[in-house]
């Protein structure tokens, strides 16, 4: 355990309540209603457990935080990843369906995003935006990556009219870019 990955999981974890308490402050009206679901234990208080398991925790501490990244540590913390991902379905490579062989000339389905993992997921996104005090920097990020995220075509429009909102938001309430 190292005391660097530590602090930086309760930052993130800080910094992804702060994306999502700014939204429930100011767009109150993302947060649309839907049963059997609160927005503030998902994403305020269950966020990225399961980087708290030993196979998890120990591969990402290695990668980012350890002395050299060898072969094992790579191949480690990919796995750690891809284990992540399956867990966590506030991100979008949660929802590729990898087909056993071609179903209707693919190989893979994209599958539509729950909202409520959309919300967690651009708060996720957000919060290393809230780490470096650049709360625009979520747009730019996404225009550099959103060309390489299979995301389905309901869920991208949502995801962009949610990042719209939040900018128009931020464009009209003063804070400096």
């Amino acid at each position: 355990m190292s005391k660097e990955y530590d602090l930086y999981l309760e930052q993130h974890r800080a910094n992804v309540a702060k994306g999502f308490y700014w939204i429930q402050e100011n767009i109150p009206e993302l947060l649309i209603d839907i049963p059997n679901v609160s927005y503030e234990h998902q994403i305020c208080y269950s966020h990225d457990n399961s980087k708290d398991d030993s196979a998890e925790y120990k591969a990402y501490d290695a990668y980012f935080y350890g002395r050299n990244r060898s072969f094992q540590v790579v191949q480690d913390f990919q796995y750690a990843w891809l284990t992540h991902i399956h867990k966590n379905p506030h991100h979008w490579q949660h929802w590729i369906l990898v087909h056993d062989d071609i179903k209707n000339g693919k190989l893979e389905t994209i599958l539509e995003m729950p909202y409520n993992y959309i919300i967690e997921m651009i708060c996720d996104w957000w919060a290393f935006s809230w780490a470096r005090g650049n709360l625009y920097e979520i747009f730019n990020w996404y225009d550099e990556h959103s060309k390489n995220m299979k995301l389905a075509p309901e869920t991208r429009t949502t995801v962009e009219s949610i990042l719209d909102k939040i900018k128009n938001t931020l464009d009209n309430s003063g804070i400096i870019r």
